[in-house]
Formats: structure tokens, sequence, C-alpha cells
């Protein structure tokens, strides 16, 4: 006879540490960028390839695991991609050249892409109601984890040894969720309609890499450049296809059914919005405190540490209070509060001081973001029928990455080609419009269940 409480805690702790993995490595990358470019060269454009190369393949394929997961099991999906993940963290630790680092952080983010969905989709199917909230709430300030282990465990290792020891840190949670997943009850559930649509991945993967190639290359070449407009051109009209496929085929890889429920659509726009904030003010705050604001490693990765404590003490008791008051309330008091922490961030100058110039915005963030990412979790996969758990959880993530990749895309357009003082200043206030919109687009949009007419 199956221990429920004891297979939920198995589930919940195979979905942090999967999680966690993909997160932990998305955070060292951060505080290495400047190490990873006084050793291979290339400038920001490496920087920007270095974050974005796992962010293309991680974004595209993410809808393609939605399938995979539904096809072959969510626990058989997690396993390959936690191997895979752990042979090309070896690969990117070893890479001679910026172009083999680029090339094996392609790989790495197509294994990411079998992490994350598989991880919610267990705690979505396992869970219900009240306690599908907290257990997302956990899971949120549990991953979170991930913001402090990776920054500063990697700050330290590029201080004292090199850049491409931090890449192996991920090894210890991939071991333990692999045993962990000889431990669980549950076996895996395949949608008996599932299949893997390839036309479709080869058309999405196409189109996310030829629009994000040509905004990395742009500020460099010019929209004018072959090189620039004929990849844009080719991304646009692969994307359009595969849209338009989407909208055909019988059995869709992203079924666009699922955006006529309010919550998945509107909860999906603030992702977007938030998100793409998010992966802006990390990208900048890690390369500028360290090249301008003169910070090693460690002290830039510890420089965020506050957010995390704030998400690990609170996003818990945040997932279960949206369980029962709604998550509309959540979703547009955080981005707002988001967006006037990143305000206080103006306060940098080149006369730099963390306490008084960078703390205050930090924390001011860090309460924003915990208020906003269990409740936005909670709505958007709680409006989705089980049987289709994954691919509304790859959906999300999918988006997610992709709104994260097309900011860090524009940070050369955005800051002007060189990430100092006054460009700071551009991508923070970039970053506290986008929370702003994002925190009014969930009270116009959001409902909550059973509470709020539709």
């Amino acid at each position: 006879m199956v221990d429920l409480a004891r297979e939920q805690r198995v589930i919940l702790w195979i979905a942090i540490l999967a999680s966690f993995v993909s997160f932990l490595d998305g955070t060292v990358v951060t505080v290495a960028l400047p190490a990873i470019v006084d050793e291979l060269g290339g400038g920001i454009t490496t920087q920007q390839w270095t974050v974005d190369a796992y962010l293309i393949t991680l974004g595209a394929f993410i809808l393609v695991a939605g399938s995979v997961s539904d096809s072959y099991g969510r626990l058989r999906v997690m396993r390959w991609g936690l191997i895979g993940f752990g042979v090309t963290s070896v690969a990117i630790a070893l890479a001679p050249t910026a172009g083999l680092l680029i090339g094996a952080r392609l790989l790495q983010g197509m294994a990411g892409a079998l992490l994350v969905p598989s991880s919610l989709a267990l705690i979505t199917s396992t869970f219900r109601g009240a306690a599908q909230a907290k257990a997302i709430g956990t899971w949120t300030a549990m991953t979170s984890g991930a913001m402090v282990a990776g920054p500063v465990v990697g700050g330290l290792f590029v201080d004292l040894w090199s850049w491409r020891l931090a890449f192996l840190i991920n090894v210890v949670p991939i071991a333990v969720t692999l045993w962990l997943l000889t431990r669980t009850q549950q076996r895996d559930v395949r949608h008996p309609q599932a299949y893997v649509d390839y036309l479709s991945a080869l058309l999405c993967v196409t189109g996310l890499g030829g629009i994000v190639f040509a905004f990395i290359e742009q500020p460099n070449l010019g929209w004018s450049h072959p090189k620039v407009w004929i990849p844009a051109a080719v991304g646009v009209v692969a994307f359009m296809a595969f849209l338009v496929r989407q909208a055909k085929v019988p059995r869709p890889m992203l079924p666009l059914t699922m955006f006529t429920v309010r919550n998945f659509a509107w909860g999906n726009v603030t992702t977007a919005l938030v998100y793409g904030a998010l992966a802006l003010n990390g990208f900048i705050l890690g390369v500028y405190l360290q090249e301008q604001a003169g910070l090693s490693a460690t002290a830039a990765g510890l420089a965020s540490l506050p957010i995390t404590l704030i998400m690990i003490a609170l996003s818990s008791r945040v997932g279960a209070w949206a369980g029962r008051w709604g998550p509309r309330i959540f979703m547009t008091a955080g981005p707002l509060v988001m967006a006037v922490g990143a305000a206080l961030m103006l306060l940098v100058r080149e006369d730099f001081h963390y306490w008084w110039q960078v703390f205050p915005g930090i924390v001011v963030f860090g309460l924003g973001l915990t208020l906003t990412v269990s409740p936005l979790t909670s709505a958007i996969l709680s409006v989705i029928e089980p049987e289709r758990s994954g691919i509304a959880s790859a959906t999300n993530n999918a988006i997610s990455r992709i709104a994260g990749l097309i900011a860090v895309a524009l940070i050369g357009t955005i800051v002007g080609g060189t990430l100092d003082l006054e460009g700071y200043q551009r991508a923070t206030v970039t970053t506290a419009a986008l929370m702003a919109v994002g925190g009014l687009v969930s009270w116009w949009g959001i409902r909550n269940p059973g509470k709020d007419p539709a």
C-alpha cells in the first residue's frame, strides 16, 4: 500500500532538486561571465551568447519536452535530462574556446528543457487545491536556494580557482535526484494521444534562433547587414509558420486552445514581462558590479543574497496565502513592488557603495519577487486539467525563458553597446517599466478562481 504522505514528499523533493539543477546553472553563469571573457575573449557578444545559447535551446525545446514528457513519461524524461545536463556541464568546464563553450551551452539547454516542465507537472499531478499552491510555494522557496548557491559558490570558484569549476557544482544535486527517482513508488503515466511533432520543433528552434541571433549581432553590424536581417527574416517566417501549424494540426505541440483560458493567457503575458525584466536585471547587475563597481565575483554573487533569503523564508507562506485568497492581488502587488525596487537601484553612482546604493533596492525587489512567483505559477497551472499539466508547464517555462533570452539579446541596444553607469541606468529603468506593466496586466487580466467574475 502506497504511503501517500511519504510519496508526496519524495515527489516534491525530486521536483525541487531537478529544477534546482537548471536554476543553479543560470546563476553560476552571471558571476562567471567576466572571467570567461578574460580567458576566451569576445567581449559582451561572448557574454550574451554564453547566456542566450542556453536560453535559446531551453526555450525552444521546452515545448518539445512537454510532448516528450507526455509521450514517454515524466520520470523517464527527467532522468534523461539529468544525465544530459551532467555530461554537458563537464563539456562546458573543459571548453578550450568560446565557440565550443557556446556549443556546449546549446546542448545543455536541450537537457535543461527536460527538467523544469516535468518537475512542475509532477507537482500539479500529485497535489490538489490549497495543497498544490503550498507545494508550489515550497518548490519556489527551495529552488531559490540555487540563487544562493550559484552566485556565492560560483563566485568563490571564480575568485579562488577557475570559472570552469563553477559549472561542476551541480553534480551533487544531479546525483541525489537520480537516487530519489529510484525511491518513488509513482509510475510514469503516458498520454495515449501524445506524440513528438519534429517539424514544429524545427520551426520553433529556427524561429527563435534566427530572431535572437539578429538581436545580439545588431548592435555590432546594424540592421542593414545581411548577417542580421537575413536571420531575422528567416526567424520571423519560421516562427509564424510554427504558430500556423499549431492552429491546424490535430495534435499540436502547443495547444493554442489553452490560451482561451483567461488566467492561463494573461498569466503568461505577466510571465513574459516579469521574467524578461528579471533576466535583464540579473545580467546587468552581475556584470556591472564586477566590471564597473570593481567587486570580486564572490562579492557580486553575495550582492543579491537578500533576494534569495527573503524567498526562502516567505515563498511557502505566500503560496499558502495565494491558495486561500487567490492570486490576483499578489500578482498585482508583487511586480509593482519589484518596479519600486528596481527604481531604488538607480541610486548607484560611480562612487560606489553597496549598502546605500544597492541593498535597499535589493530588499524591496526580493519582497516583490516573493509575492509574485508562487501565485503566478499556481494561477497558470491550476486552471489547466492535470492530463495537460506537462505541456501547460512547458509552455509557461518556454515563455519565461524566451522572454529572458530576448531581454538579454537586447542588452546591447538598451545599454548603448557599453555597460557603463549610463547604460546600467537605462537597463534599470527598462526593468522597472516592464515590472510595472506586469503588475497592471495582472490586475486587469487575472481572476481569482471561484471568487471573481470572469
